[in-house]
């Protein structure tokens, strides 16, 4: 079991603090994400010329570069985000160790939110939520009218980069947010989802284990058996091998435990999954999401499987349905 201890700061409520350890905070350096080179567009725009121009392209090459990021992230949705959305990097602790979250909801709020809880891919330092992700993959859906907190995972942001069990210990980081969930101003503890990304998806199967408060599930692209996944994408072996403990000595066993596809029967029959995966995605195979899929409903679980079948695997090409699914799935749900 994970050790949570807790303290208030910011716009989270107070808690107590237990006496045996009254240093420690659960929640701290609370910032707003807008901030920095982020605090207004031109910065941001400024920020990214000099770093395409620090890898010494031609002036034409960074101008194309730069076309590319505006075209991406545009001023107008920068600024109508920063006008309606609160965005909040916080650090609270686990197991001792500091690890880095965020949280985003509407600033205007009449009533209190329906809570998702977003698991992200990659690992270690690669794939942690940096601005960019945030724009291009939450404020979307925290604007139709949801409150959404996530955890980088233990070591994200560190030189070591060495903490992250890919669906070991680091589980407990996400599994920890319940905890916080529950002194967020505007929170609706009683309505709280997951929703997850590839790697993200494990992440969220094997913290609902955990999390019986979870109302419903979405993901994307997510990875169910990792023993098969090997057969499509070989190369993932280096990510077990260099991230699980102890992998060359139980391999099957560690990557079975990870698996939510060995122990659909262990569900919960009233938590819906939504399982979206882009057709031509050449990272998770969509065979993951189709054979869930069956899965679940032969457990009578609730589910929807949507596939698009010329899309990837970010579901670039069908960002705006994707949004529109999610925002659906968890309005209907939670």
């Amino acid at each position: 079991m994970y050790k949570l201890v807790c303290m208030a700061f910011g716009l989270f409520i107070a808690l107590n603090v237990s006496a045996e350890q009254p240093e420690k905070l659960a929640i701290d350096g609370v910032k707003s994400c807008f901030r920095g080179v982020f605090s207004d567009y031109a910065s941001w725009v400024g920020f990214m010329e000099k770093r395409f121009s620090s890898r010494e392209l031609e002036d034409n090459l960074v101008k194309k570069k730069l076309a590319g990021f505006q075209a991406r992230f545009s001023e107008i949705d920068f600024n109508a985000f920063k006008e309606q959305l609160s965005c909040q990097t916080f650090t609270y602790y686990v197991d001792g160790l500091k690890v880095a979250g965020y949280m985003i909801k509407p600033k205007q709020i009449n009533e209190k939110l329906p809570v998702i809880i977003y698991n992200r891919g990659g690992n270690g330092n690669y794939g942690a939520v940096v601005f960019g992700s945030m724009m291009a993959n939450l404020f979307p859906l925290a604007k139709k009218g949801f409150m959404i907190v996530g955890s980088q995972y233990r070591g994200t942001f560190t030189e070591a980069d060495n903490l992250d069990e890919f669906g070991g210990q680091e589980v407990n980081d996400v599994v920890a947010l319940m905890n916080i969930i529950t002194r967020i101003e505007g929170a609706d503890v009683q309505r709280v989802g997951m929703f997850g990304a590839s790697r993200g998806a494990m992440q969220t199967h094997l913290a609902r284990k955990q999390m019986p408060g979870i109302k419903a599930i979405a993901t994307i692209a997510g990875v169910v058996d990792l023993n098969q996944e090997l057969a499509f994408r070989p190369s993932m072996e280096k990510v077990y091998q260099n991230r699980i403990p102890n992998y060359a000595a139980d391999k099957e066993a560690l990557l079975a435990h990870r698996s939510v596809i060995n122990w659909v029967n262990t569900m919960p029959k009233n938590v819906p999954v939504l399982l979206m995966h882009g057709a031509q995605d050449k990272r998770v195979s969509v065979e993951n999401s189709i054979r869930f899929s069956k899965a679940l409903s032969k457990e009578r679980i609730p589910n929807k499987l949507v596939i698009y079948e010329a899309d990837n695997h970010s579901l670039e090409l069908n960002r705006q349905a994707v949004f529109s699914e999610l925002a659906e799935w968890f309005h209907t749900h939670l």
